[in-house]
């Protein structure tokens, strides 16, 4: 200000926290939630204005709620995975990588990982009405009869102390990776063994790639250097997929080295900004095993057995580290490591337990599959697929208009002659995602047939309240600061209103359907029409030479995802392609004739 600043406004997350009296005159305090609207008024005032941010870091209030240190937020975000779209507005508003793909038989959705969710409920802003907020409900933990699973027997040592030994551990910042390095440290301390180790934790802190480099001896003098020199590293405790199978953590392996790891694919910043996003995850595994021989390569996805036999993924590190130790690969004994965890003094039958369950996986692990119970996602056949979305249909709208999406996608797979049929798959699920598009009575339908319910109070032990947040047309309004329609809250007094709509369903398309008239329902109807009769008009000039377009035709709808605004620049797009397609291919066959 005695620099000559024209305006100084401030924008925090708690506004009421700033004593406006203790100010100087003219400083403005704003919640963040006008961080978009501030940003443009400071914009159009000539000279320096200067906008103050304030905000915690929210990785490290998560931290300090998981210790008590500060008030655990009351309120959670779920998200409807029937409902979601896989849009992808949601990341884009929020920002926040606590938002994980979810793969499910209509493709890939989203969700919410509740562990590394930071509560600042920045993802309800996505034009979406899948989100719901949860208050009053703990996270549920497993059932007490799998919390550790028992008696298990001592391995045979692999790795051994009769030289020095160099362990690598690679991870994500705030998963636990420096925590491991520590306890095993300590463990070595307990039984008089030599130990270093040096954490690289560079952006660690704010999600970024952590190294430890773990040095042990049978006696202290042994240690010579810490820092893991190329090729110098017995063992890699892989925590984060990717880093563990990138070039820097390569190349410090031995040639005979071990590898345990996680193949959870922990998504970078890039699946916020793109919904396609995704990371080769088979291609990263090759790459491990192809590092060493590979049957001394043990690999599972630890964060989703940690969260399904311990009710919390933070277990993950843990898990790994009991396999390893199981697999002879720690020289290390069991009681040193358990005094370790109890002298950190967190969480320790948790982490007790996630060892144990480790040290099962690796001596068992299609039990431990068994018990957690892997299922599979998608439909393995055509057919399959397509019974799937009949009894989608049918519930959707009725029999008649799923027999009529069946005998569609059929007749494209009467004249289909690929052995593997990819115009027909294409077809059978895009024609599926025109058919079944998300008006009114859908989502009606998807929030109260019971389905979600059971998801909520299978994750959350009693909740108090759920309240969703819907932009329901007539009522939105729009929103000044995106001119969007603006999204409300609706306790649990809506859901029998949604009840009763649901069962309007049979109004959808006709004369009575008060929806209906709406520009936005009007053009999806068309859009089944459009692509059918595309199709079709196609499928007439059918053949090898072509198909590959034949099959990108089939595709369009793919990208058609999300709701209202979201939705419409993607059917613009929808037309743009379809259009180029067609020329493309009706060229090409007449290029053919001639």
């Amino acid at each position: 200000l005695a620099a000559g600043i024209t305006r100084l406004d401030v924008v925090s997350d708690s506004p009421n926290d700033f004593d406006s009296t203790g100010l100087p005159t003219g400083i403005q305090v704003h919640h963040r939630n006008k961080l978009q609207t501030v940003q443009a008024e400071l914009a159009e005032i000539k000279g320096v204005t200067v906008l103050l941010y304030q905000q915690a870091c929210a990785t490290e209030k998560r931290r300090h709620r998981k210790r008590g240190l500060i008030e655990d937020a009351p309120r959670r975000v779920m998200i409807n995975p029937e409902v979601c779209e896989g849009c992808g507005d949601c990341g884009i508003q929020s920002n926040c990588v606590a938002i994980v793909p979810l793969e499910t038989s209509l493709g890939t959705k989203r969700a919410i990982d509740q562990f590394a969710c930071n509560k600042d409920l920045s993802c309800i802003k996505g034009f979406c009405p899948s989100f719901v907020t949860i208050e009053g409900g703990k996270l549920r933990r497993p059932d007490s009869k799998i919390n550790n699973p028992g008696e298990l027997p001592a391995p045979k040592p692999v790795l051994t102390l009769d030289s020095p030994k160099s362990i690598l551990l690679t991870g994500v910042g705030g998963t636990g990776v420096v925590t491991i390095g520590a306890l095993l440290g300590a463990a070595a301390h307990i039984e008089g063994k030599g130990v270093g180790l040096i954490d690289m934790a560079g952006l660690a802190q704010k999600g970024g790639a952590v190294t430890t480099h773990l040095r042990l001896a049978a006696h202290p003098e042994q240690i010579k250097a810490i820092r893991i020199q190329p090729g110098g590293a017995d063992l890699m405790l892989g925590c984060d997929l990717l880093t563990s199978a990138g070039s820097a953590a390569l190349k410090l392996l031995k040639g005979d080295a071990h590898i345990v790891a996680n193949t959870h694919k922990m998504m970078t910043g890039g699946f916020v900004l793109d919904r396609n996003f995704t990371l080769p995850g088979r291609d990263m595994q090759t790459r491990l095993r192809e590092a060493i021989p590979p049957e001394q390569a043990h690999l599972t996805d630890a964060t989703e057995l940690a969260r399904k036999l311990l009710g919390d993924t933070i277990g993950a590190n843990l898990f790994l580290l009991g396999a390893a130790w199981q697999n002879g690969l720690i020289p290390l004994g069991e009681a040193a490591i358990g005094e370790a965890i109890r002298l950190n003094g967190v969480a320790v039958e948790f982490n007790l337990a996630a060892f144990a369950w480790g040290r099962a996986w690796a001596i068992d692990p299609e039990r431990i599959e068994t018990i957690t119970g892997k299922t599979a996602i998608k439909p393995d056949n055509l057919e399959a697929l397509i019974a799937d979305r009949i009894e989608r249909l049918t519930a959707y709208q009725n029999t008649d208009y799923a027999s009529e999406y069946a005998a569609f996608v059929r007749n494209i797979a009467a004249i289909d002659t690929n052995p593997e049929q990819p115009l027909a798959w294409a077809a059978a699920k895009n024609l599926y995602r025109l058919m079944a598009y998300k008006d009114e009575y859908e989502v009606a339908r998807l929030q109260t047939d019971g389905r979600f319910d059971a998801q909520i109070h299978s994750q959350f032990e009693t909740p108090t309240r759920v309240t969703y947040h819907l932009a329901p047309p007539l009522l939105s309004g729009t929103d000044p600061a995106t001119g969007r329609p603006r999204k409300r809250a609706f306790g649990p007094w809506i859901k029998p209103l949604m009840r009763l709509l649901a069962r309007c369903k049979s109004l959808r398309g006709s004369w009575a359907d008060p929806f209906g008239y709406t520009a936005e329902r009007k053009r999806e109807r068309q859009m089944i029409s459009d692509y059918k009769t595309g199709i079709e008009h196609a499928m007439t000039h059918y053949s090898q030479d072509n198909y590959t377009t034949l099959v990108e035709m089939a595709e369009l709808p793919d990208q058609i995802r999300g709701f209202g605004p979201v939705k419409h620049s993607a059917i613009e797009h929808f037309y743009k392609n379809k259009a180029r397609i067609e020329r493309d291919l009706f060229n090409l066959t007449g290029k053919k004739a001639a």
